[in-house]
């Protein structure tokens, strides 16, 4: 059976990098649920979360995610981080048709690849303290709804992409 693929973790893990790699191996659309926001909105995330607030956003994230899990062709999504936050989307994620795949990394892995990124509003005053803040509280959130986690904090991208394919497959076999 075909899945779709929902990539979670924290911000800066790779969900983009490898969805769009993943999706092009296996000739599926990539939908990155902050680009469908931004599309549908007109709208940076950054001014959205400033203007309107993180509940506003969190609603906007779970019709995006609701929106591409229903795509009658399997997709690879690639999820915001805090996607999990929600209970409605924690069940989406739990489907039999999706795999969800984590991708980890340390919060000191991942303050460098996102510390000097504008549009990430959650990280403006202390990147670490606030990624090791994320990561503590979404810890278990994740574990709940994936069904692989991959550590990608020292794997290069063409691993990390390769480990995500085998998954896919795996699942797609039984």
């Amino acid at each position: 059976m075909r899945v779709h693929l929902a990539l979670v973790g924290m911000m800066g893990s790779g969900k983009t990098t490898i969805g769009v790699r993943v999706a092009a191996a296996r000739h599926r659309p990539f939908l990155d649920s902050d680009q469908m926001i931004e599309a549908r909105e007109g709208r940076t995330v950054r001014d959205i979360w400033l203007a309107d607030g993180e509940p506003a956003y969190r609603a906007m994230e779970s019709e995006v995610l609701r929106e591409a899990l229903s795509s009658p062709d399997p997709v690879v999504i690639g999820a915001a981080g805090g996607v999990v936050l929600r209970e409605e989307n924690r069940q989406l994620l739990e489907r039999a048709d999706v795999l969800t795949v984590r991708l980890h990394a340390a919060p000191e892995v991942l303050v460098g690849r996102v510390r000097h990124q504008d549009h990430r509003p959650l990280i403006d005053d202390d990147p670490l303290a606030t990624l090791r803040r994320l990561t503590a509280e979404r810890e278990t959130l994740y574990r709940e709804v994936a069904d692989v986690t991959i550590e990608v904090g020292e794997a290069t991208v063409e691993e990390i992409t390769e480990q995500v394919l085998d998954a896919l497959d795996d699942r797609e076999r039984e």
